[in-house]
């Protein structure tokens, strides 16, 4: 464990609860302290939802240790089961808990409750929470799925693995998809762990096969379920208008079935704007993806072949998933940056001068104190990631919503460059009020970078640098800086700023 102002990820018992809110009729007794006891925080305040947690703390003190913390545990089991009257129960320790080793799985096996206790060992000093989710919805399939017993034929049913309270635009992207999958003509047999019931768990083998939205949530459940009930799983995330086609295809390959009515009827508009002449502006912009493995890799992929966008940076936080995104950064040609520490990240987005950052809510503050526009594509969750309205990021609508949510920024920020060329015009005096994006900095000094390391700039050539519009003025530099580094100039001067101008406009 790593004491940090931020994380990317709780600890695991925080993605165990995901899963036991995400769901109905599951409890979650859990043996933690005064201090661990945060769910009501993280589900009522950041998602915005109406209901507590079915979280259960034993909320032992210090005055506690000395005595029997194990029997505070089962009274605390028992009310638990006797006020919620829940169809399942799920038993774990928080990270402070597990030292004391009272066995909260033994312990719940004593009281022999006339429902299924699901114990879960969460490692909180070596794992974490997307690891703990995944672990949580693993053992609950396991302890309830039963074999199928419908006869194959008729129409294909399928299921839907890995949305979960708190996450990053589930709710949405389940709707867009189980629309794609209807437009098919397969039935929907259960979605999980989003509004599902042990019950629904027990009929989970039933199906033909599973969707998996989210592999850092579902992968688990999917490859057991795959190995003991014979059901194949998708391995595409439907993120972009490449990758949902390929996932339309997919999945109807899956069900038998032919996928024409719905890739001939896409309504997404990406692929428009990628053939018109405004896109031209945006053309080889630079951006840096950082996120869970799922998204950033799916990000790299649209940026690259969908906006035409160049791949500055590729990284995730999501170790359990480093095999696949350091295939995907070969595949673009860059490092793959594989860190749960923030400082390296914002020391690698810095370091790559990028015209976009496509990251979390922690890359979002990073971005703007470089000066940089943002946009987020992944968790950590922050209120603004569950908007009242519909936003999905999977599938066509999913693509016109990721559309918005990249190009806006940098066209805003394209929209401040020409104010600023077009100062001098009587509509742009300086008296006139500032665009919405200068309004709190319109008399701000401008943001210098420091300088390589062994190069230091004249105050003539800092003033005139000053004067070129924010928008290409960090380009400006860099191309300066490494013209003059690859002519061994220490002292960058207004003629180096005009001859490295000269240079790069050949």
């Amino acid at each position: 464990m790593q004491l940090a102002m931020w994380t990317y990820e709780g600890p695991p018992h925080v993605g165990a609860m995901r899963i036991a809110t995400a769901m109905i009729g599951v409890h979650y007794v859990l043996h933690a302290p005064q201090g661990d006891t945060y769910a009501d925080l993280l589900f009522t305040m950041i998602e915005r939802r109406d209901r507590r947690p079915p979280v259960t703390y034993t909320t032992f003190q210090a005055r506690d240790l000395g005595g029997d913390t194990a029997g505070l545990f089962q009274n605390a089991l028992r009310q638990a089961y006797e006020r919620f009257d829940p169809q399942a129960i799920l038993v774990g320790a928080s990270c402070t808990a597990e030292l004391l080793q009272d066995d909260p799985g033994g312990l719940a096996r004593a009281l022999d409750l006339p429902v299924p206790v699901v114990p879960l060992e969460l490692p909180s000093y070596q794992r974490k929470e997307n690891w703990g989710a995944a672990e949580t919805f693993y053992r609950l399939v396991r302890a309830l799925a039963q074999p199928r017993t419908r006869e194959k034929g008729g129409r294909p049913v399928c299921n839907i693995l890995g949305p979960t309270a708190l996450g990053f635009h589930h709710r949405d992207d389940v709707v867009e998809i189980r629309r794609l999958i209807e437009r098919l003509g397969i039935d929907i047999g259960v979605v999980a762990p989003l509004g599902a019931s042990p019950a629904d768990l027990a009929r989970i083998g039933e199906a033909d096969f599973n969707v998996v939205l989210y592999p850092e949530i579902a992968g688990t459940a999917a490859t057991w379920l795959t190995r003991t009930f014979g059901q194949p799983a998708t391995k595409t995330a439907p993120l972009g208008i490449g990758a949902t086609r390929d996932f339309v295809a997919e999945v109807a390959a899956l069900a038998g079935v032919d996928p024409a009515p719905v890739l001939n009827g896409q309504a997404a508009r990406l692929p428009w704007y990628s053939r018109s002449v405004d896109s031209t502006y945006l053309t080889g912009k630079r951006v840096f993806i950082f996120g869970d493995a799922t998204h950033a890799i799916a990000a790299a992929r649209i940026a690259r072949e969908e906006l035409g966008f160049d791949i500055a940076g590729l990284g995730t936080y999501s170790r359990e998933f480093a095999r696949e995104l350091r295939a995907a950064a070969a595949e673009h040609g860059v490092e793959p940056l594989i860190t749960d520490d923030y400082l390296a990240v914002e020391a690698a987005i810095a370091e790559a001068h990028p015209d976009l950052v496509l990251g979390t809510q922690m890359e979002r503050h990073v971005a703007k104190r470089l000066g940089v526009p943002c946009a987020v594509i992944s968790a950590p969750m922050h209120v603004q990631d569950f908007p009242a309205r519909y936003s999905p990021q999977m599938g066509f609508e999913g693509a016109n919503v990721l559309f918005d949510t990249w190009i806006h920024p940098l066209m805003m920020g394209l929209e401040e460059h020409l104010l600023s060329m077009f100062r001098g015009d009587f509509e742009f005096h300086e008296g006139a009020a500032p665009s919405h994006l200068g309004a709190a900095h319109a008399d701000a000094p401008p943001v210098v970078l420091p300088a390589n390391a062994g190069q230091s700039w004249s105050p003539e050539a800092e003033q005139e640098l000053a004067r070129i519009p924010f928008f290409v003025r960090g380009k400006a530099r860099r191309n300066t800086e490494r013209f003059a580094a690859d002519r061994g100039v220490a002292q960058i001067t207004i003629e180096t700023l005009y001859d490295a101008k000269a240079h790069f406009s050949r």
